[in-house]
């Protein structure tokens, strides 16, 4: 009996952290250490996945070619939602059920996010830097939870009223996706709005995935709109302001971090010349002033045989800081091992311009900052200085 019952107490600390001997860490063996990831690879943000994807894998193929993190190379398993909520639950219960990732990274998507985190949580998986800009990715508060981008909230509600005041816009209105993306750059301009003690004229909404915009610019030409907010992303960007160019409509355009991508200027054409962006990390473009954004653009073109974009940016940074706090976190990486180190993190300014990120027990945004930028001869251009709200 005294045999059985101590067998029964080692049995019961092998399965509870900080047991005496702790179970094998989910995603961690003695050489390896996987992630997963989902991005959109087939659906309406598929530029963005794409972009995201290969930043993330020249930044683990550089590791895994130094030796990896504490001897143990990374293997990223990145899954597909289509840019929809429902593939998303779907590929989170392959990667943390199947798969056992250590831990989610740069998940694509506000809706996804939602959908998916509850399966993580599930199973003490961090969620990751997440590429969106949505509050939810840090409220309210989580221990698995950890974000790197300014909400859109805060850049809208920032950066609004600055426009406003330099413009002096007649009638100021907005299109936005009706999602809680689209929603969080909408409440952002009507907080600004209502801080201005001035009103929305119009607003007009579309469904996610949408390709024809026409009776929506219609709406806001017929309200004489001379200010739009674009709760917009790529495509439904370039649509709305293509659309509006054609029938002569040319109010100030100015949409969130979701619009800042090279693929406006080069799907959309010149034009898309004058429009702004919120951002908080600059275009890699190859010929940029900067020489060493310049050799890791072409590093990125040399491999994958394409221009780097800013999500490749967020794909590559997003690996570096994984790296770089379970490099700290010891040979003995766990979940509880490295939410420790990350609560201390402060990640210093990059040669893109992204300002300092810094983490705690009780915070996890890195940073508020933002700044705006504008397509000025077919090219994004900063156009203001960062502003922390």
């Amino acid at each position: 009996m005294k045999r059985g019952a101590w067998a029964t107490v080692a049995a019961c600390a092998l399965a509870l952290p900080g047991g005496a001997a702790q179970a094998q860490q989910q995603g961690v063996s003695k050489n390896e250490i996987v992630l997963g990831s989902i991005q959109d690879l087939s659906g309406p943000l598929a530029g963005f996945g794409k972009q995201v994807r290969f930043g993330m894998m020249l930044r683990v193929d550089e590791i895994n070619e130094q030796g990896g993190v504490n001897g143990r190379k990374l293997r990223l398993i990145v899954e597909d939602s289509g840019y929809d909520p429902k593939k998303a639950v779907l590929a989170a219960q392959k990667l943390v059920n199947q798969d056992k990732i250590f831990m989610m990274v740069g998940h694509i998507g506000t809706a996804h996010n939602l959908a998916a985190m509850p399966v993580q949580f599930e199973k003490n998986i961090i969620n990751f830097m997440p590429v969106t800009a949505a509050r939810e990715m840090y409220e309210p508060f989580h221990r698995l939870k950890y974000a790197f981008a300014t909400p859109y909230y805060e850049q809208i509600h920032v950066f609004v009223p600055k426009l406003i005041k330099e413009k002096s816009p007649k009638a100021i209105c907005a299109i936005y996706q009706d999602d809680e993306f689209g929603l969080e750059v909408l409440r952002g301009a009507e907080t600004a709005l209502k801080e201005m003690n001035l009103s929305m004229v119009e607003k007009t909404s579309f469904k996610r995935g949408a390709t024809d915009f026409s009776s929506q610019v219609a709406k806001m030409k017929a309200a004489n709109c001379d200010f739009v907010v674009l709760g917009t992303l790529i495509r439904e960007t370039i649509g709305t302001v293509a659309t509006a160019r054609k029938l002569g409509f040319n109010p100030t355009f100015i949409g969130s971090q979701g619009a800042y991508t090279d693929l406006i200027h080069k799907l959309g054409g010149p034009t898309m010349n004058g429009i702004y962006a919120t951002m908080s990390t600059q275009h890699p473009y190859l010929d940029d002033a900067s020489q060493p954004v310049r050799f890791w653009a072409n590093k990125y073109k040399t491999k994958f045989n394409e221009d780097p974009a800013v999500f490749s940016v967020y794909g590559y940074n997003i690996i570096d800081m994984f790296a770089q706090v379970a490099g700290k976190a010891g040979t003995n990486l766990t979940t509880d091992s490295y939410i420790k180190v990350m609560d201390t993190m402060k990640f210093p300014p990059d040669i893109f311009g992204t300002p300092e990120l810094t983490y705690g027990p009780q915070k996890r945004i890195g940073s508020m900052a933002s700044r705006i930028s504008q397509i000025q001869d077919g090219r994004w251009k900063v156009v203001s200085d960062y502003v922390t709200p």
